[in-house]
């Protein structure tokens, strides 16, 4: 007996593998890791976790990362990058030659950026210890300050000794308002924001310096 042709509507389908670009499955990956860390905590995730949540198998992730450890990596970084491009989005509209809003900009981009993103810095960074003090993800941020407060003092905006050294204070003292903020269960930055620019004004003021010399 001749043997009878599957119709072709019953043809098993091919199997395939969904193929995405390595930054999308990276994107994926760390998307996961995140909620994860922030949900449950990091020591709690593990990584058949991440990967279930990803939707992609375990070689995947060991294919772009090689522990736990590496995604918290990758996660800092990738706060520090996000953290100056939100910043510098609020101080692009300012003039170039407007100091003063340039700084108020950056402060209020700042304080918005750090409180809407917060839980991830915390589970991030939770282990920073005193050998990282001058970590490349915080000297990120204080680069793109130290440069804005550099601007300035070339117009005669502001005076003061040391550039970095102004702008770790700026940062270090915004950080730490925030933080007390966020500890209190504060998450407006309206009331932060007004504060920190007159104080930091006041500081980098060149009649204020001339005045207590």
């Amino acid at each position: 007996m001749a043997a009878t042709a599957r119709p072709a509507s019953s043809k098993r389908p091919e199997s395939r593998r969904r193929i995405l670009p390595a930054e999308v499955r990276i994107d994926d990956l760390m998307a996961a890791a995140a909620d994860l860390f922030i949900a449950r905590g990091v020591e709690a995730t593990t990584v058949d976790d991440i990967v279930a949540k990803a939707g992609v198998a375990k070689g995947t992730f060991y294919h772009y990362f090689k522990t736990k450890s590496d995604v918290i990596a990758a996660l800092r970084e990738r706060f520090a990058q996000d953290f100056v491009e939100r910043v510098a989005s609020v101080i692009e509209p300012c003039a170039a030659t407007d100091h003063p809003a340039r700084l108020t900009a950056w402060i209020r981009g700042a304080v918005e950026t750090y409180l809407h993103n917060y839980q991830l810095h915390d589970v991030v960074f939770h282990d920073f210890t005193h050998s990282q003090r001058r970590s490349r993800e915080k000297s990120i941020v204080i680069a793109q300050l130290e440069a804005l407060l550099m601007a300035g003092e070339r117009d005669g905006a502001w005076r003061f000794p040391h550039a970095r050294a102004a702008a770790t204070i700026i940062f270090d003292g915004m950080h730490g308002v925030v933080d007390d903020a966020i500890a209190a269960g504060l998450r407006d930055p309206e009331p932060l924001c007004g504060p920190l620019v007159d104080m930091f004004t006041r500081m980098l003021s060149p009649s204020s310096q001339q005045d207590s010399g």
